[in-house]
């Protein structure tokens, strides 16, 4: 995997918070997780790829200014989301099978569709079919535990 150049980083955050308006796509991946900046005018500012972890999301998108974030639902998708919207970005989870124009593609690339969600997330955000994940307390009981167990049974896990 690349190192990312800390002055590179640096200067490139300082031009975005030059640009009002930024929407980004991302495709996330299990190890690396491609994203597309788009500006106001719909033009690629900048493309790259971070680490799939907690520390590479906070080093790329906590400091950055609010903006809209598209990605679709997958295996990472629901602790992502959580935290990048405590980051303060306007988060969109796209339903990865409502969205055809990425899934029907004949041309799989992680580039591709990271610009892909970005311009749909740009133009109209509900063509890209939006989901809400559940709170993560509630993400680890099946359907029949939430439904069937008794409530003192249920909630003695939390908190």
């Amino acid at each position: 995997m690349r190192k990312h150049n800390i002055a590179k980083i640096i200067a490139r955050r300082a031009q975005l918070a030059r640009v009002r308006k930024l929407t980004i796509g991302m495709d996330l991946g299990d190890r690396v997780s491609r994203y597309c900046i788009l500006n106001e005018e719909g033009d690629i500012v900048f493309e790259g790829s971070v680490p799939t972890t907690k520390s590479g999301m906070n080093q790329v998108f906590g400091a950055m200014p609010r903006c809209r974030i598209a990605m679709e639902t997958g295996a990472h998708s629901p602790w992502v989301s959580r935290q990048l919207s405590a980051f303060g970005h306007e988060v969109i989870v796209a339903n990865a099978r409502s969205v055809r124009l990425i899934s029907e593609s004949t041309r799989k690339d992680d580039r591709l569709d990271a610009k892909t969600l970005a311009r749909l997330a740009r133009i109209d955000p509900a063509l890209l079919c939006p989901v809400r994940h559940h709170s993560a307390g509630a993400a680890g009981r099946s359907r029949w535990e939430r439904r069937w167990l008794p409530k003192s049974v249920r909630n003695c896990g939390r908190r």
